[in-house]
């Protein structure tokens, strides 16, 4: 026997006697008596870490899976950490004396049960919990904790993960993903909890179930969101689809539509299941086309305006119009980012609504296009790290100075509001229905729309390529490449010369000025770093290069601008897609993919 396998076997014994419950015993038991011990390693070779969002894992058995023992080891360092800041008066808004959370979860199988896990050992330490009563959005949890005046939460998700997945997010006060200093400090205390010292014994008066009125009161704030009534008004009958991918939008999202006004709303009825199983889609990833599938089968059969989706635990969403021959065309996340920030500013403006303190937000590896819309516009805008929590850090650093009108990444998550201070569907949903009222009064589709975006501030195509290397061997090698495009960075990118790199590590920035280098320091919000490297080229190309935090993968993403004339049609749509898709190959060449 190896020295890596006693270790697995000496580990995963100590789970085979109490406090570990029958059916965890047998399993793992079967496990180590089986010959092969490839799933034995697996499951107990570390143990699952929790990172700065949370915790993300397959579910099973084991130290390096998702179960009701690692979730409770994560909540124990979770309550030991925020009872440590109560007591150095860390918290503003701490009432009775008493800390307090929100805890909820989506549909994914075994959210209830670990839902309960967290509640339960907050409970025992002494923690208010607000508990909702059974699957919730995301950024409901994230405006419960805000409207309670809580100070944490936990919600059991994994997002758009496949179905083999569950995950536990971290909230802080603000309702907010934790930041520093307190994401080290909750991990440095999950590493120091035991089994032995984890407390199991809930204290029911300590948990309240919450629900109907938290939902009516969160879609009273999705409705302030609100910018033209008038258009939704005249155009109530716009024909919408909506499918919540068997998960927490179900209710919540047509309710909020109906609030706003809409009335031809329309469901996916196979997929208004509430299943963690996803049957009737390969992965519940909005960002897949094939998930896409049958929301636009209803489409076609109903003739619908749009299709629109939302993700498992109602965060993200992804939206399908029809272009100018009545075909059905994804909006990708940047395009759907690009409409958001410029119907906001030119909307807002026109109904004189918009004043000289807003702001709006993307992440560094969104759309520059959306850099142009607000420099020509006169609005401020922020780039920050990738991850809505730098979104929300944003707006907690400017709360009570400017006001935040918008924000978003490219991977399909938008926040139009800052009452939630995480990516926000329903809030997101029912805008961009607004914007297909708003064109559709005014003679255009969503598709035309988007069109109309590019006629006036030039077209580009965002493109992104993951290389995937699984493993020990392929993070080093993940780690290795960085290294290298730090050390060599590429002098020209297809062709063209490169004038500006950025180095989110370092934080240093070179432009090439006069032929020569010149150096420079950027502040980014807490003086946090990011592993993120950016080179531009004279023609206006973008390349990022970000390693993925959750994934075995290195991310490149590609900005790629054409030259378009007006009028812009959707011919010239075409011709630039193709366009910019046909210089991919050479982008990859120079960055030795």
């Amino acid at each position: 026997m190896n020295e890596e396998l006693k270790k697995v076997m000496e580990v995963a014994e100590v789970w085979t006697r109490e406090p570990f419950d029958a059916q965890t015993r047998a399993e793992v038991k079967a496990l180590m008596d089986a010959e092969d011990k490839t799933e034995l390693i697996d499951a107990f070779y570390r143990t699952l870490e929790f990172g700065t969002g949370g915790l993300r894992g397959i579910m099973g058995v084991g130290t390096n899976r998702m179960n009701k023992y690692i979730v409770a080891q994560a909540t124990q360092g979770y309550a030991n950490y925020m009872l440590k800041v109560q007591k150095e008066g860390g918290f503003e808004n701490v009432q009775n004396g008493r800390v307090a959370v929100v805890v909820g979860h989506d549909c994914r199988n075994n959210g209830r049960l670990f839902a309960e896990t967290v509640a339960n050992i907050f409970s025992a330490n002494g923690i208010k919990v607000y508990l909702f009563e059974s699957l919730r959005p995301t950024p409901e949890v994230s405006f419960a904790i805000r409207h309670l005046k809580c100070q944490g939460g936990v919600n059991v998700t994994a997002s758009h993960n496949p179905k083999e997945y569950n995950g536990y997010k971290a909230y802080w006060e603000d309702g907010s993903q934790v930041l520093q200093p307190h994401d080290q400090g909750i991990i440095d205390e999950v590493n120091k909890v035991r089994m032995e010292d984890v407390k199991w014994e809930a204290n029911p008066d300590l948990i309240e179930i919450i629900g109907g009125e938290m939902d009516y009161d969160y879609m009273m704030a999705v409705k302030d969101v609100m910018i033209d009534q008038d258009s939704i008004l005249r155009q109530k009958d716009l024909n919408i689809v909506y499918t919540p991918m068997h998960g927490a939008g179900r209710q919540i999202v047509p309710m909020c539509l109906r609030s706003w006004g809409f009335q031809n709303i329309h469901v996916v009825p196979e997929q208004m299941v509430i299943d963690g199983n996803f049957p009737t889609v390969v992965s519940p990833n909005p960002e897949n086309a094939e998930a896409m599938t049958l929301g636009m089968k209803l489409g076609t059969k109903l003739g619908a305006d749009l299709v629109i989706a939302s993700d498992p635990d109602a965060d993200r969403i992804a939206i399908v119009c029809r272009n100018d021959k009545g075909e059905w065309v994804i909006i990708n996340g940047n395009q759907t980012n690009i409409m958001y920030h410029y119907y906001i500013i030119n909307n807002m403006k026109r109904l004189g609504k918009m004043r000289d303190d807003m702001y709006i937000v993307k992440t560094i590896v969104t759309s520059e296009l959306i850099r142009k819309i607000a420099d020509a516009q006169g609005v401020t805008l922020t780039d920050e790290y990738t991850g809505f929590k730098w979104i929300a850090n944003r707006i907690r650093m400017w709360e009570g100075k400017r006001k935040y009108i918008g924000g978003g990444e490219e991977s399909f998550g938008f926040l139009p509001y800052d009452a939630v201070r995480d990516k926000c569907s329903p809030s997101s949903i029912c805008l961009i229905c607004e914007i297909a009222a708003y064109a559709k009064d005014n003679g255009m589709t969503l598709y035309d729309y988007l069109l109309k975006i590019y006629e006036d501030y030039g077209f580009q195509r965002e493109t992104t390529i993951n290389v995937v290397r699984p493993g020990k061997s392929g993070a080093e090698e993940i780690q290795q490449m960085m290294v290298n495009y730090r050390n060599n960075p590429p002098q020209e990118i297809a062709g063209e010369k490169v004038v500006k790199i950025k180095d989110f590590k370092l934080l240093k920035q070179q432009d090439l000025k006069d032929g020569k280098w010149v150096e420079s320091d950027f502040d980014m919000p807490l003086h946090a770093t990011s592993n993120v490297l950016q080179y531009f080229t004279e023609g206006g190309l973008k390349v990022s290069v970000r390693p993925s935090g959750t994934e075995p993968k290195i991310k490149f993403y590609f900005e790629i601008p054409v030259k378009s004339g007006k009028p812009f049609t959707g011919a010239d749509y075409v011709r630039c897609t193709e366009e910019a898709e046909a210089r991919v190959p050479a982008i990859k060449a120079s960055l030795g993919l």
